[in-house]
């Protein structure tokens, strides 16, 4: 529950190195680790990157806690479920077109981490380099349980309720069409007071960052101002508190006799933030022509090829249609990337049905995808006066690499057999 006296505060910026003590003299003044930390805290550097990465991409942070962090059992095996990881190895590559129905609520009690289930990836988590793409659905708060992931960083598409996520550094508060990023290693908790919903990109490559702008300029798309760090806030709680955390593909799980939410005070660039896509910048065309998805990137994790993502988060929020002569929806088309679609709420403007919120849909490398037939002849005909696209927020998880899904996502009944068939009924062109 949030009150007034917990309720989530927060800092501004994109990156910035941020200081923040929830009492006040808890950080050390003028170095990281001394003697002896103020208040009897213990000092830890969480780093997201080796300690000799380049400045611009150096990812690290210094927190100040109640207790060790070290100060536990060993790990055991915790149940798998439905979560995998990269490689994915457990089904046959699939080049098909696929889409999925909304994942269901559950109706027995289901708290985050039991609530995931993974629909495929590429790449592999332990050479650092691909994304894992997970749906959740739960209906209770994770009750004396954090969770850590240790192969990647976590961007959370909230779909459906409001979900704070209490973290080490700090609380955040989402709501659908928020996301929220979570650093490989942050641990932390996922309280609802209902059923939520929402999306997972798993990147286990180079933290997302904004992408550059170029000829857009200074103040086009995202902008950083509009992210948002917590501020320090800390769990006092002796009781004993399970930590489950994702490594190498696994999940583990050991005991803390705390909660291991005990940070006081911190500093640092290595933080959680939340971005609420309506806030983003959106541009598009006033003269012809439907422009390419990518001046809707919000984040951009990149790859040691210049221009191709490791993995790229791009929207499609409402927005004024406004070309002229032009074919306005996104065009047909095959793409090297390969694209992973959620629908956060109302309609995406290329798919007249079938794909609703909280659904899913996937277009591999080189798959002809494109506006279906309803979509096409409504497109070809309509009058072009300038239209809104409104009341609607689809995205795309986009990476270089092939998408290979899991066993459950090609046999769940969530899938829809019939997707091929929004491609039929296509008149012959008359060159006559």
């Amino acid at each position: 529950m949030t009150t007034r006296a917990n309720a989530p505060h927060y800092q501004s910026g994109f990156g910035n190195h941020f200081v923040t003590e929830a009492v006040a003299g808890a950080l050390p003044e003028g170095q990281n680790s001394p003697q002896k930390a103020p208040m009897g805290l213990y000092a830890e550097q969480l780093s997201g990157t080796a300690f000799t990465a380049p400045r611009a991409e150096n990812r690290r942070s210094w927190l100040y806690r109640l207790r060790p962090s070290a100060q536990h059992p060993a790990y055991s095996h915790f149940p798998q479920g439905r979560l995998r990881s990269a490689p994915f190895t457990e089904a046959e590559p699939n080049p098909n077109r696929m889409r999925w129905d909304a994942l269901p609520m559950p109706d027995t009690p289901t708290d985050w981490v039991e609530g995931l289930v993974t629909y495929g990836g590429t790449g592999d988590a332990e050479a650092l380099n691909g994304i894992g793409i997970h749906l959740y659905a739960a209906n209770r708060s994770m009750v004396d349980r954090v969770f850590y992931d240790a192969d990647g960083e976590l961007l959370i598409v909230v779909q459906s309720g409001d979900q704070t996520f209490v973290t080490e550094m700090g609380r955040i508060a989402a709501r659908p069409g928020e996301i929220v990023v979570i650093p490989r290693g942050v641990r932390f908790r996922v309280d609802c007071d209902g059923p939520i919903r929402g999306y997972v990109c798993e990147n286990y490559g180079a933290p997302f960052r904004l992408p550059d702008l170029g000829p857009i300029g200074a103040n086009g798309l995202a902008n950083p101002r509009d992210f948002q760090a917590p501020v320090a806030a800390f769990e006092d709680i002796d009781r004993p508190t399970e930590c489950v955390q994702k490594y190498a593909g696994r999940l583990w799980t050991t005991t803390f006799d705390h909660s291991p939410l005990d940070v006081v005070a911190w500093h640092g660039n290595l933080v959680p933030y939340k971005y609420d896509t309506a806030r983003f910048n959106t541009i598009g065309t006033v003269s012809y022509d439907h422009p390419d998805p990518s001046i809707f990137t919000v984040l951009t994790a990149p790859s040691d090829t210049p221009g191709t993502a490791n993995c790229d988060f791009v929207i499609f929020p409402p927005r004024w249609m406004v070309a002229e002569h032009t074919f306005r929806p996104p065009w047909f088309h095959r793409n090297v990337m390969s694209e992973f679609m959620g629908l956060v709420t109302g309609e995406y403007d290329a798919k007249e049905g079938g794909f609703a919120p909280g659904g899913a849909s996937l277009h591999n490398c080189m798959s002809g995808h494109g506006p279906d037939q309803a979509s096409y002849d409504k497109a070809v005909s309509v009058d072009l006066k300038p239209v809104k696209i409104d009341n609607t927020l689809a995205f795309m998880f986009e990476t270089r690499l092939p998408i290979r899904t899991t066993r459950w996502a090609q046999t769940t009944p969530l899938m829809q057999l019939d997707y091929d068939e929004v491609w039929t009924g296509f008149t012959k062109g008359d060159v006559t």
